[in-house]
């Protein structure tokens, strides 16, 4: 039996030769198509790179050629605002004439010589109840708040820096001597404190409520012990005193101003200075210190806690999209000169957006940078207020120990009282004395109601006023406690302070959303939604009203909405209330911004795929290729568009003519309501 073999045939040497050469031969075709493809691809995207060079260089040509006539445009649109600016100024005229003519001895703030004889006048009066303080202090507070009207209304051409500064000193003098008369009536009124006892404590225990001020003051007549804490039960504010201190001739005075006196004022915009005014000028600052005005009153024999105090601040003057929003347009022609070229450019072309706000909505655009100096930047020290990134709210609580004045006797049918020619002094505690300096001693509690007129979003911190450093502090503030929906606090504190609460400026920001929409013939309704709140503002010719402010589904502010006023004034009462939507020139270091436009001529809303991607970064506009679902970020032009120098002429590329007609026949006033309320707001950045 024979066996064949299984194994499998062994190539030859040749055959092997022959494959290895098919094998190469193939390696080669195969390299050399790779080749030619690669060479094919990177030929067309050659190509296709020269097609879009040559596309943006043509567009970026177009944009150059047209660009002077949108300019001319720009500034034909611009004269909206110029025309506004004459209504006001010649309202303004009549305002001041109408005061004059009514001869009711109101002075006219902005008078030097009529504000200094009211002062003067009422500083000559003593011995005023303190009903009659507050009446007076509401006419004083009428003056300054328009005062402040004047530093923000008028525009920078009409106010020289002189007048800013005229303007500031009399309103920390109205502040100064409104503080002073407080104190006067409170020692006018502790005189007769035996009069104001108590039934059941013996204890003397006033209230006074009035729509700016809580006056409530605790006359310690028994010295006892067991009422070293008292509740003030009308206002709802309350102390508990140290036990040495509940058995000594002293008085609490709990002062609350429903508005703030103390911090210090805010620096005016230098862009709303003359550009020609480069030197900084004084910074004023009023303090409230009854320790340190009584010094000054021994020392000179007047009564007076105003301090002015002069500080240069060596800031740069720069001109960015950002802050050129808010020089007046009148003025471009002037910061044209004399800034360089970029911000030249940038301050022309600011003009565009305004005119168009007024009638698109939910806009967002990329984040504006800011140019800085580096020596803008303040230090700021451990339990130091940021007044940058916080703000008080709900006014300001003077908590003060005083001296008990003696009281009158009867002795066999006659009235006797020691009379004192000291004035107001203060309870010193803890005692000021080299023994006692390092020793401990027992805190004194607080409970206070806050105000139902402003809107906490979160605990307040609390604050106590530092004179000597100008400035909110956090320390010597312990164990607090907030009873939120009682809508009172309480906490501990070393010494007797002068409290605010503070709360984040920028709670509110970045905005969820923002809508300016349509109600009718120069009129809109503006909305911008929180993670906190709803704000709704009607804006109508020059004007502007508070629609609702809706907070956990529930409308607040009651006592603001439904009332016709100026967009100044609107957003001052909103910042009073606590609803701060109004971004700082420092804002952009807290809040973090995102990036859209779209027409809306109907009721109805608009569909996702309807929005666009548009940037503007100073120089040109143009629309994006990405949505906003794209996953990265991508220059690229959208199809059939081109670069514009403002975005309002790149808009007018898909808007309708109706649109367009809807700029051309808006009203010049309501377009500059709108203007103030977008550049107080913001929305276009901080959305």
């Amino acid at each position: 039996m024979s066996g064949g073999s299984g194994g499998k045939k062994k190539l030859s040497k040749a055959e092997r030769l022959r494959l290895q050469k098919e094998e190469e031969d193939r390696r080669l075709i195969e390299e050399e198509e790779a080749r030619l493809r690669a060479e094919q691809e990177e030929a067309e995207r050659l190509e296709k790179e020269r097609i879009v060079r040559e596309e943006r260089e043509r567009l970026e040509a177009k944009d150059q050629e047209r660009r002077g006539t949108e300019l001319a445009e720009l500034h034909s649109l611009e004269e909206n605002f110029l025309w506004a600016r004459q209504w006001k100024a010649d309202y303004r005229a009549h305002a001041k004439w109408e005061h004059y003519m009514q001869c009711d001895g109101s002075p006219d703030p902005a008078v030097p010589q009529e504000i200094n004889t009211f002062m003067s006048l009422w500083q000559e009066n003593k011995n005023e109840d303190i009903e009659f303080v507050i009446k007076k202090g509401n006419q004083v507070l009428n003056l300054i708040e328009k005062l402040n009207f004047l530093l923000l209304d008028t525009p920078p051409n009409e106010l020289m820096e002189e007048v800013i500064v005229q303007y500031q000193e009399s309103i920390l003098e109205l502040q100064s001597l409104l503080h002073q008369k407080y104190n006067e009536a409170t020692e006018h009124l502790l005189k007769k404190a035996s009069t104001f006892a108590d039934s059941d404590s013996g204890n003397m225990d006033v209230v006074i409520k009035d729509k700016n001020i809580t006056f409530c003051i605790w006359g310690n007549l028994k010295k006892n012990a067991r009422f070293k804490n008292h509740m003030f039960c009308d206002a709802e504010n309350g102390f508990d005193l140290p036990k040495t201190v509940a058995t000594s001739d002293v008085a609490v005075r709990i002062l609350h101003t429903h508005y703030d006196h103390i911090s210090p004022l805010q620096r005016i915009p230098k862009q709303h200075l003359k550009m020609q005014a480069l030197e900084s000028k004084p910074e004023l600052t009023v303090l409230y210190d009854m320790k340190e005005e009584k010094e000054e009153e021994q020392k000179s024999g007047e009564d007076s806690d105003l301090v002015i105090e002069k500080e240069s601040d060596g800031r740069k003057s720069t001109i960015s999209f950002k802050d050129s929003t808010k020089v007046d347009p009148g003025e471009n022609e002037k910061l044209e000169e004399e800034s360089d070229k970029k911000s030249e450019n940038v301050s022309t072309i600011s003009g565009g957006t305004q005119v168009l706000h007024a009638v698109w909505h939910n806009f967002q655009v990329a984040p504006l940078q800011v140019a800085t100096d580096e020596k803008e930047e303040e230090i700021i020290g451990e339990n130091v207020v940021d007044l940058h990134q916080f703000t008080p709210v709900g006014g300001v609580y003077f908590i003060d120990a005083l001296k008990l004045p003696p009281q009158a006797k009867q002795i066999r049918g006659w009235t006797m009282v020691e009379l004192l020619d000291v004035g107001l002094e203060t309870y010193p505690y803890p005692p000021e004395s080299e023994e006692t300096e390092d020793a401990t001693y027992p805190h004194i509690g607080v409970t206070l109601r806050l105000l139902d007129s402003v809107i906490f979003f979160e605990e307040p911190m609390v604050a106590r006023w530092d004179s000597a450093g100008k400035q909110w502090r956090t320390d010597g503030i312990s164990d607090i406690k907030y009873k939120m929906k009682e809508k009172q606090i309480s906490f501990e504190m070393d010494a007797f302070y002068t409290i605010t609460l503070i709360q984040d400026a920028h709670l509110n920001m970045p905005y969820q959303s923002w809508e300016l929409r349509p109600n009718g013939t120069d009129e809109l309704l503006f909305t911008i939604v929180t993670a906190f709140a709803e704000v709704q503002m009607q804006i109508k010719d020059n004007q502007c009203m508070l629609s609702s402010v809706i907070m956990d589904g529930s409308e607040q502010l009651s006592h603001l909405t439904g009332k016709w006023t100026s967009p100044i004034d609107l957003t001052v009462a909103l910042k009073k209330a606590g609803v701060n939507i109004f971004p700082s020139d420092y804002s952009y270091k807290y809040v973090c911004v995102n990036k859209k436009v779209s027409e809306h001529l109907k009721t109805d809303a608009i569909k996702d795929e309807d929005w666009s991607l548009y940037m503007f970064n100073g120089q040109r506009a143009q629309r994006l290729k990405i949505s906003e679902t794209s996953e990265a970020f991508s220059e690229d032009l959208a199809e059939n568009t081109e670069f514009h120098s403002t975005l309002y002429h790149l808009l007018k590329d898909f808007a309708s003519e109706g649109a367009i007609e809807k700029v051309k026949k808006a009203s010049c006033l309501l377009i500059d309501a709108i203007y103030q309320l977008l550049i107080a707001t913001r929305v276009l950045t901080y959305s």
